[in-house]
């Protein structure tokens, strides 16, 4: 396999000269009546005008001479070559890919949105040139295939796989990371290098949103709801402790219970219990 080469073109602004020299020459001639020269200088200068080319800064210029790759001009600047040869500008500056929103299925088959940024740019201009039809495009189609292999190897979260410990939705730089390797090697082949690569938008289908967020809603309130028994218990064990501890009054077993029964209806109760007070003997 071929790869790039620097090619150094000549000085724009000597030939321009040198063209200017070829265009007034014939008007000398004309005098001493060689109308050939008129003739042969003007065509001569006609033909060099396409060599010109101008390379701005993080551009690139490749180069072909009838079908053979002759180098890439990376020095920017006012530049003559070959007029034969033809000239391909390809950009050198990094490039922003922000991808919509594609459905694919999540390591469990669940249907999710996914979206990412990619940024991007040419490292290897002839391989962007000749081993791709279109570089640009090659870009768009393999980034899409990367976000569905790296989709199917995760879970969109871990209410499904307790045991997983990287999903889509908490992975972070790591699904970061796996995201820029897999994306490097596809790309590798169009001489792209990947700068950076992350999820910009995650979500469930539309289909299953609301179900999923019903379920995130009743997972929220069982751990709240089993934070706030492990508080109650607590707080009565400290209760009764305190009570025995400091002598202030005896209960037997079935009054324990009764205190036990009251006091875990006021702390887990998700509304405000209505006291009421014992006028009489408790006994």
């Amino acid at each position: 396999m071929k790869e790039e080469k620097i090619f150094s073109a000549k000085s724009g602004y000597l030939m321009l000269v040198l063209l200017f020299a070829l265009i007034a020459l014939p008007f000398y001639l004309i005098i001493k009546l060689e109308v050939f020269y008129f003739i042969i200088f003007p065509v001569l200068a006609f033909i060099c005008l396409p060599g010109f080319m101008i390379v701005n800064p993080n551009e690139s210029m490749v180069l072909t001479l009838f079908g053979t790759y002759k180098g890439t001009q990376k020095e920017s600047g006012f530049f003559w070559v070959n007029p034969f040869m033809s000239k391909s500008k390809i950009s050198l500056r990094a490039r922003n890919i922000d991808s919509s929103p594609i459905k694919v299925n999540d390591k469990l088959a669940n249907p999710v949105m996914i979206g990412i940024v990619l940024v991007w740019k040419v490292s290897d201009t002839y391989k962007a040139a000749f081993e791709v039809d279109d570089y640009e495009h090659f870009v768009m189609v393999q980034s899409d295939a990367a976000i569905r292999h790296l989709a199917g190897k995760y879970a969109y979260d871990n209410f499904d796989d307790e045991e997983s410990e990287l999903t889509l939705r908490s992975g972070g730089d790591e699904i970061s990371h796996q995201l820029e390797v897999s994306l490097t090697e596809r790309l590798n082949i169009a001489g792209v290098e990947v700068i950076e690569a992350r999820i910009n938008y995650l979500a469930y289908a539309e289909e299953i949103a609301q179900a999923m967020l019903k379920r995130q809603q009743a997972t929220a309130i069982v751990a709240a709801r089993i934070k706030i028994v492990e508080g109650a218990v607590s707080m009565v064990e400290m209760a009764l402790q305190k009570l025995s501890e400091k002598h202030i009054v005896e209960l037997d077993d079935e009054r324990k219970a009764a205190m036990v029964s009251n006091l875990m209806v006021v702390l887990v109760s998700d509304k405000d219990a209505s006291p009421i007070v014992n006028t009489g003997s408790i006994y």
